[in-house]
């Protein structure tokens, strides 16, 4: 195995704009079998994309997962963790959905033979499939449709690339390691207390219902949690999505969980810049980056242990 570190890896391609899709910044030295990810964090908006915008500004501001790259990059800076950030927009293409789970009355030429239709699609019925159609107070995002080539190469400029990188990196984590994590970084907006006098929830751990991970992985995160005293809710609202769906493989030693920041804990009162809260944010998961690493090269320790025996 090459075992030689190697530099940031920028590759896709943002349609109309030309700019890298993504970041992938991977050591195969790496002293942990995690890669951290943060596929909503893309805030590169090539100006033909913002001019068929309604309201550019409120639809970047509530799709973006704002400034969680920031996060994932401190987390991996502290913890050498691989990282795999976005630069493409959830706007133009949102890399937590299959490239199918499309509202394809937003396509001037229709569904291609075959694709599903968009009433199977949960999320695009909602307005957030893969290209998101529609948000709460502004209704369409969109000035008009877009055309199937114009889809075709957003998949395949970003979409496509982005998660053949993601997969590689985890099974190469895996060969090394015998086991791997990803870490789906993801923020999500202040959720209610259900009761009067509850504290609001921190964090969300998402591991499709016990599909996506081992069990200790997701009960160490909540040990960590609590012992930090910070708030933390088990897939409830957010379980994960298509990207745990695709790449997690419990059974071949890919584990994989979708952690959602509440958006207070790290950023200013209009929930639109960063605040000095974001250091400490940065230091909390770290801690519990180094904590699930741990326990992830426990179990591919324990992984090998029948060929070792052979």
């Amino acid at each position: 195995m090459d075992t030689k570190p190697n530099g940031p890896e920028q590759t896709g391609a943002i349609p109309e704009q030309g700019g890298p899709a993504f970041t992938l910044l991977f050591d195969r030295s790496a002293p942990v079998p995690v890669l951290i990810a943060a596929p909503h964090a893309g805030r590169v908006y090539p100006e033909t994309l913002r001019a068929r915008m309604r309201d550019p500004a409120y639809s970047a501001l509530r799709l973006e997962d704002r400034h969680v790259d920031l996060i994932a990059e401190g987390v991996a800076r502290e913890t050498g963790a691989a990282l795999l950030v976005a630069h493409a927009p959830r706007a133009m293409i949102d890399l937590n959905r299959a490239p199918d789970d499309m509202d394809w009355s937003m396509v001037i030429d229709g569904a291609p033979r075959g694709a599903r239709h968009s009433l199977a699609n949960r999320r695009a019925r909602s307005g957030l499939g893969l290209v998101p159609r529609r948000l709460p107070g502004l209704g369409e995002i969109w000035r008009g449709r877009i055309d199937r080539a114009e889809l075709t190469a957003r998949i395949e400029g970003v979409h496509g690339p982005y998660h053949a990188a993601l997969a590689r990196t985890l099974e190469e984590l895996r060969d090394r390691w015998g086991a791997a994590l990803l870490v789906d970084l993801h923020s999500m907006p202040p959720i209610p207390p259900r009761h009067a006098g509850q504290a609001p929830i921190d964090f969300v751990v998402g591991d499709r219902f016990g599909a996506s991970c081992e069990r200790s992985l997701v009960a160490a995160t909540f040990a960590f949690m609590v012992a930090q005293g910070r708030q933390a809710a088990h897939n409830r609202p957010y379980a994960g999505g298509y990207v745990l769906d695709r790449h997690a493989a419990p059974a071949q030693g890919i584990h994989a969980i979708q952690l959602e920041i509440c958006r207070t804990s790290y950023l200013d009162g209009r929930l639109a810049e960063p605040s000095a809260r974001a250091t400490s944010v940065i230091r909390l998961l770290s801690a519990l980056v180094r904590t699930l690493a741990s326990e992830v090269a426990a179990i591919g320790g324990a992984r090998r242990l029948p060929l070792a025996a052979e």
